[in-house]
């Protein structure tokens, strides 16, 4: 059982290694390239830079390619610079948008807020209205039955109510009243 943990353990510091290996070819590849390339460009450069020296016709139209590509490389930074300033507009149009999109909606939230607060207060209005008007019909109702039962008593009475100036307007005005209601 020992050798076959000592075994795995050597296989998988084999694989580790070899893994690690490949990741430094790897990187030795893309920096030989690298160089490689760079290389190149110094040479293309140098071959030009002679060419260029030579002030023959050739060389003229290279210096003339290399100042075209001068001010194409100009205008590719100038219009680089304008998109990356346009860029930066909208970025900054976005966040005020979702700035007024957020004070809108916070406006809203306050807008309801007040007219719920409204309908409450117009609910218990109507219910205390309510409360109100049965409370004078309530009122109402007794003072006709008390107003019912003193005119009763009074005729009851056999009181000659009509000789009585105070009685006669109470009891007229007692039954102006019914005849309103």
């Amino acid at each position: 059982p020992d050798e076959a943990a000592a075994h795995g353990l050597q296989r998988g510091h084999k694989e580790r290694a070899n893994q690690d290996l490949q990741g430094d070819k790897e990187d030795l590849e893309v920096s030989f390239w690298h160089k490689m390339l760079a290389l190149q460009r110094i040479q293309l450069m140098d071959s030009l830079r002679s060419k260029a020296d030579q002030n023959d016709n050739g060389s003229c139209l290279i210096l003339e390619t290399l100042n075209h590509i001068v001010l194409l490389g100009q205008k590719i930074i100038k219009s680089q610079k304008q998109v990356r300033e346009k860029e930066q507009r909208l970025i900054d149009l976005k966040r005020k948008r979702l700035s007024l999109k957020r004070a809108a909606g916070q406006k809203l939230q306050r807008i309801q807020a007040i007219i719920q607060n409204q309908k409450n207060e117009e609910a218990s209005m109507n219910l205390d209205k309510t409360k109100m008007n049965e409370n004078f019909k309530k009122e109402s109702e007794l003072t006709a039955v008390i107003e019912n039962v003193f005119q009763i008593i009074i005729i009851g009475s056999r009181i000659n109510w009509a000789e009585d100036s105070s009685l006669k307007a109470t009891l007229l005005q007692f039954e102006k009243k019914g005849q309103l209601q």
